[in-house]
């Protein structure tokens, strides 16, 4: 019998106390693996980038910016290229079916986050065709059951039309898919020229301008220079990377990171304290079997290899059944919930269940080294 066979023996000693703590594991880490995706893809932990910047109004993102503003911009040496963005938020047939809709030149769009949004020259194309074309990002086409050759009603929560209706009619031309899970996709790109031609207030006026520096330039640099540009204008901005927008995004609403951590630590904290105290009844159980291993020649340390062996062995099974939980979760849930299961996550994960897994088997393996022999022989 090999040393990671006794291992394994000893952790199916009982095999219904293992499976228990497997099944706690395994809850334990299935909520870890589900809120880390979900900070994973709100927070664009994997998706937002740092060197796109959003240069919006500095009296808030709900104030629009002149178009004219873009000239100013673009004869910044270090800036490689930008564009503009106007949203427009509505729903399809009820009200809770929200869509949202971001309004820019196709052009200057591909120029600028092309790659990322998975845009190409036949999508630039086929949106060109009309005025009332859109591209359709993957997500929400899949979630809505939309096809190339549809026409979608939008109706518009704060965007009414110049004949005061609220419907915008579009023709979807080409469905994006994003250059990875992380991208999200659940919006639509529409034609600035058709929404800013027929809205009925806020004409030539944008949301953001998006501002992608030239290489080598450092965007919080030329994030100052753009706001230094504007300071003393009627029209101050705002200029943040794509992450830090998205951040700012949702503290509005709550700190999204701190509330993870403290529901993933509570877990783990609990978890921590049923296996070690599981861990020391079942060492304990034991002490006259340690006793004859001392006996046949097992040193105190590969005694204590043991017994942590045998606690990875049950942390890296129920946490494993945990993770796989997990990543099938996100994959039913679909994008548009925000939840991405990245490397990143399975990683921080095997380095969490490597850590408890040594934790929990640390006090029980310290008190199996320190026995006696003679003391382990009198428990029969």
């Amino acid at each position: 019998m090999t040393f990671f066979d006794l291992a394994r023996k000893n952790a199916w000693r009982k095999p219904l106390r293992t499976v228990l703590l497997m099944v706690s594991i395994a809850v334990a880490f299935l909520i870890y693996g589900l809120t880390e995706s979900f900070v994973n893809g709100t927070q664009g932990a994997a998706g937002a980038s740092d060197d796109l910047l959003g240069v919006t109004s500095a009296s808030g993102r709900t104030q629009p910016l002149p178009m004219a503003a873009m000239s100013r911009i673009a004869a910044n040496p270090d800036v490689g290229a930008v564009g503009y963005v106007t949203r427009l938020r509505g729903f399809v047939g009820v009200e809770k079916n929200v869509v949202a809709i971001s309004a820019a030149d196709p052009d200057l769009l591909m120029a600028v986050n092309g790659k990322a949004l998975g845009l190409t020259p036949t999508l630039i194309n086929a949106v060109a065709e009309a005025r009332d074309k859109v591209l359709v990002g993957r997500a929400l086409a899949e979630a809505q059951g939309w096809v190339i050759g549809k026409r979608v009603t939008v109706t518009a929560f704060n965007m009414p039309r110049a004949d005061g209706a609220r419907d915008w009619r579009f023709e979807i031309s080409g469905i994006f898919e994003g250059e990875n899970a992380a991208t999200d996709t659940y919006f639509m790109i529409a034609r600035y020229d058709y929404v800013n031609a027929a809205r009925a207030r806020g004409k030539d006026m944008v949301d953001a301008f998006v501002v992608r520096p030239l290489a080598g330039v450092s965007s919080g640099t030329l994030a100052t220079e753009i706001d230094a540009l504007f300071a003393n204008s009627p029209t101050p901005t705002r200029t943040q990377s794509e992450r830090q927008f998205l951040d700012a995004f949702l503290r509005q609403y709550a700190d999204i990171g701190l509330i993870v951590t403290l529901v993933v630590g509570a877990a783990f904290v609990t978890l921590l304290m049923i296996v070690v105290n599981t861990m020391v009844f079942a060492v304990r159980e034991r002490r006259f079997e340690i006793g004859v291993l001392k006996t046949l020649g097992f040193s105190r340390l590969r005694i204590t290899a043991l017994i942590l062996a045998e606690s990875l062995f049950v942390f890296f099974i129920g946490g494993s059944l945990g993770l796989v939980l997990a990543k099938m979760a996100t994959m039913l849930a679909g994008p548009e919930l925000g939840l991405v299961f990245s490397g990143l996550v399975l990683a921080k994960a095997l380095a969490i269940i490597t850590v408890l897994g040594l934790a929990t088997g640390a006090l029980p393996a310290f008190n199996a080294m320190r026995t006696p022999i003679i003391n382990a022989f009198r428990t029969r």
